[in-house]
């Protein structure tokens, strides 16, 4: 069994649309696919449409949290989407992004980014505008020469010329928020982004402490050293070892399938979980 448990699509800052995620997902030979767009479920239903005959959707989000000024990002899976308090919380947190965004456009105007919100807005086409959409726009208007780039000290990185704080959850109210509306949460790339604090283990101990399910262990990014530290800590926290691509379309390179993890995993984290079930294709 493979399950591919991070992915995104049109519905956040990936570039599929989330029936073409689930082609993708069935291209690569995988047995489930999650979908976990950013502080969103608006693609889960389309998704759920395209699943053909085997394949298995695990639906779930990446909610935005924020710890002692750090992003903390925490993939939450089998939740009730109709839970009223988690639901605000996460108009709240895209309300946020759009006016972070929106301000972070004005500082590359003042800065001579000949970058418009109107460009930012159409590169989203709808989904949940995060900073790689305003990456795309300054690679499109030639400020930088790749997205990537664009994830700098000059730009749009923390400490950036042009970055904005916005709102973000504490994890342990994400956790609490998670379980409350009958889903399982996992602590997404601890030692993963180059962008990203390296998050402490006695941090994790705390968030295991507080009802986190799992951590993810098999990330593109994290090598096989931070691989072996993870699964140390999450057996020693009787923590779910999970794994995942993190796909975002082409900024990722179409990696659907990369990164995956097993039947044994898969059954720990999801028999866990109450709110919603995995959904089947026949």
């Amino acid at each position: 069994m493979r399950a591919d448990l991070h992915c995104h699509s049109t519905a956040s800052d990936g570039t599929l649309a989330p029936g073409e995620v689930i082609r993708q997902a069935r291209a690569a030979g995988l047995d489930v696919i999650a979908l976990t767009d950013h502080d969103t479920v608006a693609g889960h239903r389309e998704a759920r449409e395209a699943l053909p005959p085997g394949l298995t959707l695990l639906p779930g989000m990446e909610l935005s949290c924020r710890l002692d000024g750090h992003s903390v990002h925490l993939l939450a899976y089998l939740f009730d989407p109709a839970d009223p308090e988690l639901m605000a919380e996460g108009e709240a947190i895209r309300h946020g992004r759009e006016n972070r965004a929106r301000a972070m456009v004005d500082r590359l105007r003042d800065l001579g980014a000949p970058v418009t919100w109107e460009q930012v807005s159409a590169i989203a086409d709808g989904g949940v505008v995060g900073r790689p959409h305003i990456a795309r726009a300054l690679a499109a208007a030639g400020v930088v020469s790749s997205p990537d780039e664009a994830f700098g000290p000059e730009w749009i990185a923390p400490g950036g010329r042009a970055h904005v704080t916005r709102y973000a959850l504490d994890p342990v109210r994400a956790i609490t928020l998670v379980r409350a509306a009958g889903g399982v949460s996992v602590l997404a790339h601890p030692r993963g982004s180059i962008r990203a604090w390296m998050i402490p283990a006695e941090v994790i101990a705390r968030l295991a402490a507080a009802g986190l399910t799992g951590i993810e262990v098999n990330h593109p990014d994290q090598d096989h050293t931070q691989r072996e530290f993870l699964a140390r800590l999450a057996r020693s926290l009787g923590l779910v070892g999970t794994g995942g691509s993190d796909d975002h379309g082409e900024l990722t390179g179409y990696r659907i399938g990369c990164e995956t993890v097993g039947s044994g995993e898969y059954e720990r984290l999801v028999s866990q979980a109450t709110g919603a079930a995995a959904v089947t294709g026949s």
